[in-house]
């Protein structure tokens, strides 16, 4: 009984819950503390020690709860009700684009429109970029000229559709780039 008990929590926690583990902790303290499995307290600390183990938050305090509360089996059970909800709401927008993509394939609005979404995700990717420069991550001229090369060579492709500029703004090969870059500079 427990076990579902757990499942139930942490099913609504995952699925009201929005904005990542510190945003959730107070779901996941007000059901744990409510049902009475853990003291105020031990939920405390139960998240200090969720903050420093590597990985998302909210999910080490969900497995790290289900272990205290029902063991091995308690920890998968909480972990899995927590991210459920999440994977079938991605599972769902991933097979709806699926179907409207085989669907409206070759329509020159839906393609356009998909082209655009393209330039609102730059402008997103962009915006969280900017809010990480501080004086304390650019610290030179050449912090800046780094940042602007691979801007540059992110928004290329879609300006100028030819194989050199979509090889050379593969994610994997930008990070490789700019980490050689900040190496040999900052060495």
């Amino acid at each position: 009984m427990i076990y579902l008990e757990l499942f139930i929590s942490f099913f609504k926690i995952g699925l009201f819950g929005f904005g990542g583990g510190m945003a959730i902790f107070s779901l996941i303290q007000m059901e744990v503390v409510s049902h009475g499995w853990l003291t105020p307290q031990e939920i405390v600390d139960i998240m200090a020690i969720s903050q420093v183990t590597p990985g998302p938050i909210g999910i080490n305090c969900a497995t790290y709860v289900g272990y205290t509360i029902g063991g091995f089996w308690g920890s998968v059970l909480t972990t899995f009700a927590l991210v459920l909800p999440s994977l079938v709401i991605m599972l769902s927008v991933c097979k709806a684009y699926f179907w409207l993509s085989r669907r409206f394939q070759g329509n020159p609005y839906f393609t356009e429109t998909l082209r655009m979404l393209r330039f609102a995700v730059i402008g997103l990717i962009a915006s969280a970029a900017l809010m990480l420069m501080k004086p304390t991550t650019f610290i030179d001229p050449t912090s800046w000229i780094i940042f602007a090369a691979v801007a540059v060579l992110t928004i290329l492709p879609e300006l100028k559709k030819n194989k050199v500029t979509n090889l050379l703004s593969h994610p994997i090969l930008l990070i490789l780039l700019a980490g050689l870059a900040g190496y040999f500079i900052y060495l």
